[in-house]
């Protein structure tokens, strides 16, 4: 176990709005602390130390920089969070680990998955952990579904998953300034945002395993950029398998976070995979060899309602397997986990199967 008396040093790159989110969860988890926060200026960053100052155990003890480099050139930083957009992941990720420093980076990962690779070659060689802010993975819940997924009495084969995830700003101006809508920052547009989750849920249901084929649903919504506000696809896998998945994300829709997997003997639903309703508490519904009963007017019973508590959150959950494995490697001389870059990897080449069929007119992408 990591030791709470000697926290993992953490130095923030970029001062996004899910950074004061993440700040906290170093904050929250017992293993971590922050050390520094890097923006384009020096006023942004202290205008941003400032207004998260409840956020932080000491704000006191933060430095901050008017540049990237600052942050990734300071020797008492030991781990470094990037939220800066997707297009500077790359240079800023490789940076780091070159100076030793372990990467903990949002999603979408990469513009393509050349650009993941990179960034997991790079800490590879330097010794060092990557892992990118996928949040729900870390939840226990997560775990409860996958030992109900694993039971076969219950829930049978996996056949069928569903997942959406969309959101509509209310605030019009997100449509012309938000980063995620411009080509030159996050050209993935809603399928990196919103799409990593949904093409990640599904992947985390079938145990990693990828599908055979993509193919995009032929309805896709850009904006003058070129950037997709509203997509979907299907997933094909065949042979023994021969199951099917779907996913729909958007900027243009009510918020969804759905998942449903559906098996030969019972169903799992939820409706906040992404986000829980409550910090610490989160639910899914289970049905099991539910039948109509007679003359179809009614089910034999209702689905089950199954409630995780969690002290932490799942941010910091995030935060503190991040630095127990960080801690692993610098004091137990452990490998960095390959699980955790593995996971972005191949969330990134269905990503990226999903946009090559739908630049290819909706055509059938061989994986």
């Amino acid at each position: 176990m990591a030791d709470p008396s000697n926290p993992i040093k953490f130095g923030v790159i970029g001062c996004a709005k899910i950074a004061r989110k993440l700040i906290r969860a170093i904050t929250l988890s017992p293993n971590t602390t922050l050390t520094a926060i890097g923006s384009r200026s020096l006023s942004k960053a202290q205008n941003f130390l400032s207004e998260n100052r409840t956020r932080i155990d000491d704000p006191s003890k933060v430095k901050v920089y008017g540049s990237y480099e600052g942050v990734v050139e300071d020797e008492g930083v030991e781990a470094v969070y990037l939220p800066v957009p997707t297009r500077l992941h790359v240079k800023w990720a490789v940076a780091a680990a070159e100076r030793g420093k372990h990467v903990l980076v949002e999603k979408p990962v990469g513009v393509e998955v050349g650009d993941v690779e990179v960034m997991v070659e790079a800490c590879r060689v330097n010794g060092v952990q990557f892992m990118d802010g996928t949040m729900w993975l870390h939840h226990p819940r997560t775990g409860a579904l996958r030992g109900l997924l694993h039971d076969q009495h219950l829930f049978g084969d996996l056949r069928l998953i569903h997942s959406s995830s969309t959101f509509r700003d209310a605030d019009e101006e997100f449509f012309k300034d938000n980063i995620r809508v411009k080509a030159d920052l996050d050209p993935l547009g809603s399928l990196g945002d919103a799409g990593w989750y949904c093409i990640g849920a599904i992947l985390w249901a079938n145990n990693y395993k990828l599908p055979t084929s993509v193919t995009a649903l032929p309805k896709v919504i850009r904006n003058d950029e070129g950037v997709i506000l509203d997509c979907g696809a299907s997933f094909h896998w065949e042979g023994e398998d021969n199951k099917i998945a779907t996913f729909h994300c958007s900027f243009l829709c009510h918020e969804s976070m759905d998942l449903t997997m559906s098996g030969s003997k019972g169903t799992i639903t939820l409706k906040d995979f992404i986000i829980p309703y409550q910090e610490h508490s989160a639910s899914f519904d289970f049905s099991s060899d539910v039948k109509f009963v007679d003359l179809h007017i009614g089910w034999t019973s209702t689905p089950k309602r199954v409630e995780v508590s969690t002290e932490l959150p799942q941010e910091a959950l995030m935060v503190q397997e991040f630095g127990r494995l960080v801690h692993n490697i610098k004091v137990l001389g452990s490998s960095p986990d390959e699980k955790w870059p593995g996971i972005s990897i191949k969330t990134q080449l269905l990503l990226d199967a999903v946009k090559k069929s739908i630049d290819a007119g909706f055509k059938t992408i061989t994986v």
